[in-house]
C-alpha cells in the first residue's frame, strides 16, 4: 500500500462508517451468482502549481481546503469503488490524509491531468473505468459523477463520456421589479453572448447520435441568422461543456500514449486529442452545474455559495 493510501470514502474522518466495519456473510455453494459490477474509480488530479491561483487545491473554503470539498462531494456519488486524489505535491498529499481521504503521489513530469490519471491507472489492473473529476470543482454535483459512473459501467463500448448542459436561454429570467421585462431580456441576452464569447467557458457541438463533434473556446455553433421574431425552425442549442470525463481504462491508457494533436495545442483542450485521433466521446446532457474555481473571483463566489448553502 502506498504510504499515503488510506481507507475507503466511508471511513472519512468524521463521516459515516468511521467506527464500524461491514460483516461479510458467508456464501453457500447453492447461492445465486450475481454479476459483478465493473469497478469504477474516481480520480481527482490536483497539482499545487497554478498560474492564476498557486496552491489552489489547498485554498480555504468555509474552513476546509478546496480539495476536501471536492472529495466529499464525490463521496456522495453512486457506483464508485474508490476515490483517490492524484498529486505530485507532498503538501496536498498531507492535507488529503489529514481529512481521511485516499491519495497517491504521481511524478511531477505528468503534463496534464489525463497523463497523471493514466500513470496511476497502470497500477490499477482491477479497474474497468475511471472518472476524472477536476480538483477545482468544490461545488460539483454528486449526481453528475453518478451519471458518468453508471454510463461507463453500462456501456463499455463507449471509450469516453462527458457532460454538457444548455446555456440559459435569454428572456427566461424574471423581469426586475417595476420593469417592463425589456431590460431583463436584454440583460439575459447580453449575459448569454458574454458566456459564449468567454474563452474560459468551453463549448461543445454534438452529433445526432450523442457523440461530440468538436469542443472549442470560441462560440460554437455560429448562429448565422436567428429566426425572425422567434419563428421558423430552431437551430442547434448552444451547449456548455462540463469538465468531468469518464474513460474505459483501456481507452485512457491508449489516449495517454498518443502525442498531443494540432487542435489540442491550438485550443489547449485535451479532449481534442481523442477526437483528432478518432476516439469518440459520448456526451450526456444534464442540468447546468455550479461553477468551478479558475480565478480569485471564482473562489469568492464559491465561498458565498457555500455560506448560503447553495451547493446543496
Amino acid at each position: 500500500m502506498h504510504p499515503y493510501s488510506t481507507p475507503r470514502p466511508s471511513q472519512l474522518a468524521g463521516g459515516p462508517g468511521a467506527d464500524s466495519l461491514l460483516e461479510v456473510p458467508a456464501v453457500s455453494s447453492s447461492a445465486q451468482i450475481i454479476p459483478i459490477t465493473p469497478e469504477v474509480i474516481a480520480a481527482i488530479p490536483a497539482r499545487y502549481g497554478s498560474t492564476r491561483l498557486p496552491g489552489k487545491p489547498l485554498l480555504q473554503l468555509a474552513g476546509r481546503p478546496m480539495i476536501e470539498h471536492v472529495y466529499r462531494r464525490v463521496a456522495g456519488a453512486r457506483g464508485l469503488a474508490r476515490i483517490v486524489v492524484l498529486t505530485d505535491d507532498e503538501r496536498i498529499a498531507q492535507a488529503v490524509t489529514a481529512f481521511g481521504g485516499e491519495v497517491e503521489l504521481t511524478p511531477e513530469e505528468c503534463a496534464s491531468g489525463t497523463d497523471r490519471i493514466a500513470h496511476a491507472a497502470r497500477r490499477w489492473p482491477g479497474a474497468a473505468a475511471v472518472v476524472n473529476v477536476q480538483g477545482d470543482e468544490p461545488l460539483i454535483d454528486p449526481e453528475a459523477v453518478s451519471a458518468i459512473a453508471a454510463h461507463l459501467a453500462a456501456h463499455p463500448e463507449d471509450p469516453m463520456v462527458t457532460l454538457a448542459a444548455p446555456f440559459a436561454a435569454p428572456g427566461n429570467g424574471s423581469a426586475p421589479t417595476g420593469g417592463d421585462g425589456g431590460a431583463g431580456g436584454d440583460g439575459a441576452a447580453s449575459s448569454l453572448a458574454a458566456e459564449l464569447a468567454n474563452p474560459n467557458v468551453v463549448k461543445v457541438v454534438v452529433a445526432l447520435d450523442g457523440r461530440a463533434l468538436y469542443f472549442s473556446r470560441s462560440a460554437i455553433p455560429y448562429e448565422r441568422q436567428a429566426p425572425a421574431g422567434g419563428g421558423g425552425a430552431a437551430g442547434a442549442t448552444p451547449l456548455r461543456h462540463l469538465g468531468i470525463y469518464g474513460y474505459q481504462r483501456a481507452a485512457l491508457l491508449a489516449l495517454a500514449d498518443l502525442p498531443p494533436s494540432p487542435l489540442e495545442r491550438s485550443e489547449a483542450l485535451e479532449q481534442l486529442r481523442a477526437l483528432e485521433h478518432g476516439m469518440s466521446i459520448r456526451v450526456l446532457l444534464t442540468a447546468p452545474g455550479l461553477p468551478g474555481v479558475d480565478t480569485r473571483e471564482d473562489l469568492e463566489r464559491a465561498e458565498r455559495l457555500l455560506a448560503l448553502g447553495s451547493d446543496r
